[in-house]
């Protein structure tokens, strides 16, 4: 599923094409003209739920009392790793895989990550009153209003048991200052609360090393419970 902004595409490191999409579905590019004709669904809360469901990633979250320091998603082995955690005393401590050369310091929602090339990260863990579909939606949102050019696109990303996206996409206010951008972001319940565990790599586009990068902070990462 790929989200456009409304006055532009971003091809990832490439190009800008003014082509006036409001989305793509499936494939298919939809102008902003033909949104208006598309046939309406009800807005009804059963069919809100219906839509929600079927959000990639998106997995029934089990609510089950877990015993404190309980690791439920244990990290592939991978050295060296950053462990993240926050002042909240529910919140879930994560662990993830460091490319090497990078670095990383403790902020007060998580954490910054440094690496070469102009290659940055964030990790936040924050507590969230929504369902993993609609706390999705609004991360993606926010992505999407970063730039006035804006491109999103969404694959599943599930964590063990837990619902998950990825998200891969470019912002640009022109062709010469674009930033690609890769994400994973997990819905956690922690015996407590619902929390929103958001990985996020930035590059300027086209920058040697970013895949590989992007790919080791994003891949599976160790989750504890408090």
């Amino acid at each position: 599923m790929t989200r456009l902004g409304s006055k532009a595409l971003v091809l990832l490191g490439v190009a800008l094409l003014a082509v006036g999409c409001g989305r793509v579905e499936e494939g298919v590019a939809i102008r902003n003209e033909d949104l208006a004709t598309s046939t309406s669904i009800p807005t009804s809360p059963s069919t809100k739920n219906e839509a929600r469901s079927i959000a990639p990633g998106i997995r029934t979250t089990t609510r089950i009392p877990l015993a404190a320091d309980s690791v439920t998603c244990p990290q592939p082995p991978r050295v060296p790793r950053g462990i993240v955690r926050v002042a909240d005393p529910n919140a879930p401590t994560v662990t993830v895989g460091l490319p090497e050369g990078w670095t990383s310091a403790p902020e007060s929602d998580g954490a910054k990550l440094s690496g070469p090339n102009g290659m940055s990260a964030t990790v936040t863990i924050k507590q969230t009153s929504l369902d993993p579909a609609a706390a999705f939606t609004e991360y993606a949102d926010k992505a999407m209003a970063v730039s006035a050019v804006a491109s999103v696109s969404v694959l599943p990303g599930e964590l063990c048991d837990y619902s998950g996206q990825k998200l891969m996409g470019a912002w640009s206010d022109s062709p010469q200052q674009s930033v690609e951008f890769l994400d994973r972001i997990v819905h956690v319940w922690t015996n407590t609360n619902d929390y929103l565990v958001a990985i996020h790599v930035q590059a300027p586009a086209g920058t040697d090393g970013f895949d590989a990068a992007s790919k080791v902070l994003t891949e599976d990462f160790a989750v504890e419970i408090p």
